[in-house]
């Protein structure tokens, strides 16, 4: 039976999810010059969020660059954002660009520079709400160069090389560095330890092979592994070699290979059967929607922790707490890009990315204590917990705009 405290947070959390539903954004910007086929989009969501913080009155995402994005697109992803930078405890309101270029095309760094400058209003370091560019699909380590040339200026460009004083989190997958630490707080919680735990990822690009390294550290065992790029799924019956977990971390596709089939046993071709070994915890990090109604009764491990955007769908979240399998959704266990965007746009420390790995593990670790203290105190389902947590701080700093 329910009891009030549970009814009282299911009452309040679906007049916050009404709430967010009904919200618009703060700025919906499109720009264009057709003499050089550019046209892209800034949309900020919210900026009530960040008052009194150091970047007061921002959001911050980063550019996302296809053929074929679209204002709506970049719509959604900025209000995504918001709820991840919410969620991560950062006092920054979501937003997202997009070129809707191909930057492989011939002439795409003027075009690219062109963007920029048509954006540079709006940025906050110019008086604007809009936080300033960053990584995203189709994004390369070129356009910091190019945009921090353009502005004159390296405050409205996050992910830079640690040399122009950026935090370079995809080199240093810090991202993949608050997820590893989002399972073994989960573990934690839960009155386990990740030392001598077993895992499985599936999808072992930056993310994946970002968990593996950092998730290592703590004494877990990487048991399964499945990517396309690999030929499928692999079981690792034995501790992996330095050089296979350097291969994997350093993503050398033809070296990890050739160990793989020294140190592995092939299990399938199908990359997603790695969903369904019995491990104690699995991170999906590759796509959205990898774990359904349709296959969620297949998952064995102990407990999974979302690496990739949207890994497992609602359903398959709500099937797994029935079945007393502990989840750490991904906006409560991946912001750890947002984390090192913050602390790259506020930071005077000489050493930026050892400052961003800090506060990923200080704030993760702490979210994910919150999260599963509140889905045990109310009843709730931890996904449900860590969507409440996150649109009270939008709803509560959004009374003054």
């Amino acid at each position: 039976m329910a009891t009030s405290e549970h009814q009282r947070f299911y009452a309040e959390l679906s007049r916050l999810t009404d709430f967010f539903g009904a919200m618009q954004p703060e700025l919906e910007l499109t720009v264009r010059d057709p003499s050089l086929g550019v046209e892209g989009y800034v949309v900020v969501w919210n900026t009530g969020i960040s008052v009194g913080g150091p970047l007061e009155r921002s959001g911050k995402g980063g550019t996302r660059i296809t053929p074929t994005v679209t204002l709506d697109e970049v719509k959604m992803l900025a209000r995504t954002m918001a709820l991840k930078n919410a969620a991560a405890g950062l006092p920054l309101g979501g937003a997202k660009s997009g070129l809707k270029l191909d930057p492989s095309a011939p002439g795409f760094e003027q075009q690219y520079r062109r963007f920029v400058r048509l954006c540079a209003p709006v940025l906050h370091e110019n008086g604007g709400p809009f936080g300033g560019f960053g990584f995203d699909i189709g994004a390369r380590p070129e356009h910091a160069l190019w945009a921090c040339d353009e502005l004159q200026s390296t405050r409205s460009f996050t992910g830079k090389p640690l040399s122009m004083g950026g935090t370079d989190y995809d080199r240093e997958g810090i991202a993949g560095l608050g997820v590893a630490v989002a399972g073994a707080t989960m573990l934690e919680v839960k009155g386990d330890n990740a030392v001598n735990a077993t895992f499985a990822i599936q999808g072992m690009g930056a993310m994946g092979a970002a968990v593996l390294r950092y998730f290592s550290e703590t004494g877990a065992r990487l048991a399964a592994l499945g990517d396309p790029k690999y030929d499928g799924t692999w079981a690792l019956d034995k501790p992996l070699s330095a050089h296979l977990h350097q291969a994997l971390v350093r993503q050398d596709t033809q070296e990890a290979k050739s160990l793989l089939t020294q140190e592995g046993r092939k299990l399938s071709a199908d990359s997603t059967d790695v969903l369904y070994q019995a491990v104690d915890i699995l991170f999906p990090c590759a796509v959205q929607n990898v774990i359904t109604e349709g296959n969620v009764d297949r998952i064995q491990p102990r407990y999974v922790c979302e690496g990739a955007n949207g890994p497992v769908t609602e359903g398959a979240r709500t099937r797994l707490h029935r079945r007393g399998i502990p989840l750490v959704p991904d906006f409560i266990a991946n912001p750890g890009g947002a984390i090192a965007a913050f602390v790259e746009l506020t930071s005077e420390s000489a050493d930026k990315a050892e400052e961003a790995k800090s506060l990923t593990r200080q704030k993760i670790t702490g979210n994910v204590r919150k999260l599963f203290e509140f889905a045990e105190r109310c009843d709730a389902e931890p996904q449900h917990a860590g969507l409440y947590m996150a649109l009270m701080k939008i709803r509560d700093t959004s009374a003054d705009l």
